[in-house]
């Protein structure tokens, strides 16, 4: 087994996966995620995960006492998915309602009678044999809407930015996970 350290470039991308989210069980294992059924799409331009805290600062007239503290942050993973289908879309916008019947696959988008109210566990997979993989988990939602860009030179490509909520009762956002071979 590979072993990171921080000595290691990471490079290349990797497969995002995705799972509804049962408050009941928590976050699920990596090997419980990362399987076939849960792959959300194979990736263009691979994944990005930001993170930003919104700092507050108190101190006194002088200068001479202050005390910083994390008022806000927030947590997005953005993925590229190049491979999709209305199945996919439903997992991307909470309006959409699939429905299967003689061969064809109807996607509604929108309307609040096709609300669905379910939150998500996504994990972004980077593998890596020599270096050692890592796992992204995050549990959210898709803010970013839907644009599907139909053009004569480029794949249709779907960009998601699933912005993070709290995983458990610290309040986690993100989950990283790194292969050590130990």
């Amino acid at each position: 087994m590979a072993k990171r350290t921080q000595e290691n470039i990471t490079l290349g991308s990797g497969k995002a996966y995705i799972a509804e989210y049962d408050a009941s069980k928590g976050i699920p294992s990596t090997d419980e995620l990362c399987k076939e059924e849960n792959l959300l799409g194979h990736i263009q331009g691979g994944a990005e995960l930001s993170y930003t805290a919104e700092p507050h600062e108190e101190k006194d007239d002088l200068g001479l006492v202050s005390k910083v503290v994390v008022t806000n942050e927030e947590a997005i993973l953005k993925l590229g998915l190049l491979t999709w289908n209305g199945n996919t879309l439903s997992k991307l916008a909470d309006r959409c309602k699939v429905t299967e019947a003689e061969g064809l696959r109807t996607i509604h988008i929108g309307g609040s009678g096709n609300a669905q109210g379910k939150e998500w566990v996504v994990c972004f997979r980077h593998e890596d044999k020599k270096d050692g993989s890592l796992w992204i988990i995050i549990r959210g939602t898709n803010q970013a809407g839907l644009t599907l860009t139909y053009a004569v030179d480029a794949a249709t490509k779907i960009e998601p930015e699933f912005k993070a909520l709290a995983q458990d009762d610290n309040g986690t956002l993100v989950t990283l996970i790194e292969e050590t071979g130990v």
